[in-house]
């Protein structure tokens, strides 16, 4: 079954902009909670998480509602990471998880993502179940069955506790001046918090949410302000996390930013020399860099690419039983850990490493040397089909065969935005612009 409403990662979209409508999240609701109902009984549980804008009050309400008419008890959690809604769906014994984000996307947009029972999300089978539901008329539950509500005002703390415990017993991170940027998003709080727990100096950013400023100029995906703040403040180390908490970029003591091709090299390597990497495998999408793949192999270790989406990273390396997988973008998934990606965990790693081996961070994010990797994005109106137009066809026909043997091409549509991601990799920077340039000009043309 097709899905139209579930992108890549849940349903995403403008506030107040179908499908991000108040009245289309309460039939969310009411459809989710008739497919987790299933058995009639009053005892089923949904924890609902969001990060800080300002839209998220309202979609909150309108999903608890729409949960709730359909007999579900709902939780709600206000503004947590990604990460701990995963985790405090296993925990409470809760049925389906819910987060309120559009991770890193500017305020005015927000996103609906699912988590089943054993916290991980939900396969696109499950959506598109759940999304022919909301096609039709939902009945909902009959008036002594109506689901209540309640909020938990612990679930940060439980989710500090939970990452902190992933350090090595009694380690500290006394002497380490670390630059946290928090992305004004969902972590504002639980990041100084549990950094400064651990012993580390903390200079914390992106710390004051107004509802508006979200990934505005901070964060994983403006690191600029934080490597800023890590030359100034003469830090050892900065990390950035995104709106909600579930990507992470890694700022060395010159300020150089660092993604997620790098700290997963470095894990990759650490954990296989300590015979934890299981399977000697790292689960990475077609994103990640060329050079990451050479790296594992000069390892003796695989690398298996998936499509874009956290979500496919963790089906892959659930299908293979591997236990570490993620993004260039910095999406990093450790399963013996976490059910998704965490930002402040992946970091927590990375001073960890810090600590075991005495380098500084500049060390330890030069893994690998990559090959040059040119991304450019093109967005496009409302009906318009770029890749399917024959002249863009041509351009990236063309731009295949000039990098034939010497590099790779990657052409895709954003699963969370109206973009065409046009990606290219080669030796020769000159014939990678020029690749990359054409087939967006072409694209631009159709646009």
């Amino acid at each position: 079954m097709k899905r139209k409403l579930f992108g890549t990662d849940g349903v995403r979209g403008t506030a107040n902009t179908y499908p991000m409508t108040a009245d289309m999240a309460l039939k969310i609701g009411a459809a989710a909670g008739k497919y987790f109902r299933n058995d009639g009984s009053n005892g089923h549980r949904v924890v609902i998480g969001k990060d800080t804008r300002r839209s998220g009050y309202m979609f909150e309400s309108a999903l608890g509602s729409g949960l709730m008419s359909t007999g579900m008890n709902v939780f709600f959690l206000g503004p947590v990471p990604t990460p701990a809604v995963g985790m405090l769906t296993t925990t409470i014994r809760a049925d389906l998880g819910i987060m309120i984000s559009a991770s890193h996307n500017p305020h005015q947009d927000n996103g609906i993502k699912f988590f089943g029972p054993d916290g991980f999300k939900l396969s696109d089978e499950a959506e598109a179940e759940i999304e022919a539901l909301i096609m039709n008329d939902i009945e909902p539950a009959q008036a002594m069955n109506i689901g209540r509500a309640k909020r938990i005002d612990d679930g940060r703390f439980r989710y500090a506790e939970r990452v902190k415990s992933t350090l090595p017993a009694g380690m500290s991170l006394k002497g380490l001046k670390v630059v946290i940027d928090c992305a004004n998003g969902a972590a504002y709080k639980a990041a100084p918090e549990v950094l400064w727990e651990l012993g580390a100096t903390v200079i914390p950013i992106g710390v004051d949410p107004n509802g508006y400023n979200i990934n505005e100029n901070c964060g994983s995906t403006s690191p600029k302000t934080a490597a800023e703040a890590v030359v100034a403040h003469g830090a050892d180390v900065g990390i950035c996390l995104d709106g909600d908490a579930d990507r992470v970029m890694i700022i060395d003591e010159t300020g150089k930013v660092a993604d997620g091709d790098q700290i997963m090299a470095l894990l990759a390597t650490r954990w296989a020399e300590t015979g934890k990497l299981a399977g000697k495998t790292l689960v990475a999408t077609v994103m990640s860099n060329l050079g990451l793949e050479r790296h594992m192999a000069g390892q003796g270790l695989h690398l298996e690419r998936t499509n874009v989406g956290d979500r496919y990273v963790v089906e892959a390396m659930r299908a293979g039983g591997f236990n570490l997988g993620g993004e260039q973008s910095g999406h990093i998934v450790m399963t013996d850990y976490a059910t998704t990606g965490d930002g402040l965990l992946a970091g927590l790693q990375f001073l960890s490493a810090m600590i075991e081996t005495g380098a500084q961070a500049g060390t330890l994010t030069q893994v690998f040397e990559t090959v040059p990797q040119l991304l450019k994005n093109v967005r496009f109106s409302d009906g318009a089909a770029p890749l399917s137009e024959a002249s863009v066809k041509t351009a990236i026909k063309a731009g295949e065969a000039a990098l034939a043997n010497t590099g790779r091409l990657l052409i895709r549509k954003s699963g969370t935005e109206p973009l065409i991601r046009v990606m290219a990799e080669c030796e020769d920077p000159e014939l990678l612009a020029k690749v990359v340039e054409d087939i967006v000009g072409a694209v631009e043309m159709t646009a």
